[in-house]
């Protein structure tokens, strides 16, 4: 009996003393959460975040661009947010969106760490995205550069984009009247002038190489903005060892860059240093004249990420805006016959359009520009993060915080835009119909970080719209009704959809030299 007792009594007090020892450790583990993510004086106000997991499980991830517009209206325009480990400050509204990314565009110029672009980004370069300091400099500074060299804002790259528009026009017509999507043929198409620009070559859209390729690419960008993606970036340490779908963010951007090395590799045993073909060219010898220097980025593995890059910038949101444009056109077709009204005026039935055209058609500039609004591709620009410490909106923001500005709430702030809510082409327009620009028009970005590609991606809009339009007339099987809610991950996409696509004319379409 006394031994009996003996251990019951010890029994029970390594219970006490296990649960003393759990009860510290979470005492601990709060007060070290506390501390940790404690605000300084006059830091911008924000929901209350829960220990650990802060403000996620209040997150609308299906739509985060909505839930943050929703807050600036409680909160105000500057306001704090946290996603597990990580404290941000969402910037809300064109004026304090202008402030913090145009006006005070050395404060937040850099990115801050984040676990996805940690894990994926190895080289300290970081390629174009996610690079810092000096070596982001020259490599935005070299890379807009070379792409002038092959044919940015020139009349070579508009042929090119009309020869690619006729390959994209044969593979319509090969559908004979039959509803088809257009999502694969545009992000075909649209791929394929990045890849002239940084391979110099196309591909056909039946190789199996080139469409695993914009797999891969678009399944990773939709899973890096989906609550995977958030959930990895909140909770790293955790999620690194459980399985589920954000693990294919990064065995996707793997695949693609293993692609692109075969490519490099392909172009070092031909290599012209007098003769450069295209961006990997030039950036091959750039790296024997920088001797393979790892301080300015021009080492090989640097450049796999930069060509990743520019083929994720270059090819997902210019393909998505062309979605989003047939879904408004077809939505509301009284705009789509005067869109081809103004064409037919401008450019005729078979007259390929150039880029002149633009200045005399500005109805369908006009549209164009609402298009891009409304499918609002990039609803959240990328984390910047304060170079110093810094006042924004009269709220202190300490150096090294990490600040997020919702573009989703300048192309629908309510003091900009007329109707921001609805599908309207006027917002460009003055009384007397001509073409206006608007400071609040902001798809792609503005100030030291604006999409490297907006010149590339106009010019392509504006030649993919017109001839598509010139060509044929659009329209939706009987009975459908298309949505214009979308998918949101890092691009926000249309949901999919079928089309029939009616030749306008008799004529045989060519997109033959002006």
């Amino acid at each position: 009996i006394p031994l009996v007792t003996s251990q019951l009594k010890l029994g029970s007090w390594f219970s006490l003393d296990v649960k003393g020892i759990l009860l510290f450790m979470f005492s601990f583990l709060l007060i070290a959460d506390f501390i940790r993510n404690r605000t300084p004086a006059n830091f911008p106000p924000g929901p209350k975040a829960l220990p650990f997991v802060g403000n996620i499980l209040s997150l609308d991830t299906k739509h985060p661009h909505v839930c943050f517009t929703k807050l600036a209206d409680v909160y105000g325009n500057v306001f704090s947010f946290r996603l597990g480990r990580q404290s941000m400050v969402i910037v809300s509204g064109h004026k304090m969106v202008k402030e913090a990314i145009v006006t005070q565009a050395e404060n937040f110029v850099d990115r801050p760490q984040n676990a996805i672009f940690d894990k994926f980004y190895t080289e300290p370069s970081g390629g174009l995205f996610a690079s810092n300091g000096e070596i982001w400099k020259k490599q935005r500074r070299f890379a807009l550069s070379t792409l002038r060299t092959f044919g940015l804002g020139k009349n070579t790259l508009e042929l090119s984009i009309c020869e690619e528009i006729r390959h994209l026009q044969e593979e319509i017509e090969s559908e004979k009247g039959k509803p088809f999507s257009p999502a694969g043929l545009f992000n075909n198409a649209v791929s394929n002038i990045v890849c002239q620009l940084v391979m110099g070559k196309r591909f056909d859209y039946s190789d199996h190489e080139f469409q695993m390729m914009l797999k891969c690419m678009s399944e990773g960008v939709q899973l890096e903005g989906s609550i995977w993606g958030q959930l990895y970036d909140a909770f790293p340490q955790v999620m690194k060892y459980l399985p589920g779908p954000h693990n294919k963010i990064f065995s996707n951007y793997n695949a693609v860059k293993d692609m692109l090395l075969e490519e490099i590799q392909k172009h070092k045993k031909d290599l012209d240093p007098s003769n450069p073909r295209d961006y990997i060219d030039t950036f091959l010898i750039e790296m024997e004249n920088h001797n393979r220097k790892q301080d300015v980025g021009f080492v090989e593995e640097n450049l796999v990420l930069c060509c990743l890059d520019l083929f994720l910038a270059g090819s997902e949101t210019t393909s998505k805006t062309l979605q989003w444009g047939l879904l408004y056109l077809m939505k509301h077709p009284h705009i789509q016959d005067k869109v081809q009204e103004e064409i037919d005026k401008v450019v005729g039935q078979s007259r390929q359009p150039t880029m002149a055209d633009r200045s005399n058609m500005p109805y369908t500039d006009a549209v164009i520009h609402e298009i891009q609004r409304m499918g609002n591709i990039v609803p959240l620009n990328a984390l910047r993060m304060a170079a110093r410490d810094t006042v924004l909106g009269g709220y202190f923001i300490p150096k090294g915080t990490a600040v997020m500005p919702n573009l989703t709430s300048v192309l629908f702030d309510k003091n900009e835009w007329e109707t921001p809510d609805s599908f309207n082409p006027k917002h460009f327009l003055d009384e007397d119909g001509r073409f206006i620009r608007k400071e609040a028009f902001l798809p792609f970005s503005a100030g030291k970080r604006a999409c490297l590609g907006e010149g590339l991606a106009r010019m392509e809009l504006f030649l993919f719209f017109v001839i598509l339009f010139q060509k044929f007339h659009f329209s939706t099987p009987d009975g459908v009704e298309l949505s214009a809610e979308g998918i949101t991950g890092a691009t926000r996409a249309p949901h999919p959809f079928k089309i029939f696509a009616k030749p306008r004319f008799d004529l045989k379409a060519t997109c033959e030299k002006a």
